[in-house]
């Protein structure tokens, strides 16, 4: 990123992209740091609540700020299956299971996880086609 600084900041675009990236990065990281640590079952369960929601509240905000690339077929394509909104998705259901111990609970951060991972890099990938 820091190869070309100057046409990043430049770019609302781009910047939101690139921070689009790291949040969905670090969500997986986050998630993973609070499964280890040891607390109850509620207080996991409202953990993951919140990494979802705050989650999906950046990542929508970044990418309104972003905007849509309407040219593009692959972007139109992903910003239709839209990892970010699967991610956050998710990660709530993992939440709510876990805490009403039905639905498959913590079983739910599998594709979480994948699908926090994968739409990083599917992001970064577009990210650096742009740049």
């Amino acid at each position: 990123m820091s190869i070309k600084s100057d046409t990043l900041a430049k770019s609302r675009s781009l910047r939101s992209r690139a921070g689009q990236t790291l949040v969905l990065f670090m969500t997986s990281a986050l998630a993973a740091i609070v499964l280890v640590a040891p607390q109850p079952g509620d207080a996991l369960g409202g953990e993951l609540l919140a990494l979802a929601a705050a989650s999906g509240v950046i990542l929508y905000v970044l990418d309104r700020r972003g905007g849509h690339d309407q040219a593009s077929r692959v972007a139109r394509y992903i910003e239709r299956a839209s990892p970010n909104a699967i991610t956050s998705v998710f990660f709530g259901v993992a939440g709510v299971t876990f805490l009403v111990t039905a639905g498959g609970g913590l079983y739910w951060l599998i594709p979480a996880a994948v699908a926090s991972l994968v739409g990083g890099v599917i992001n970064a990938w577009l990210f650096l086609v742009r740049v």
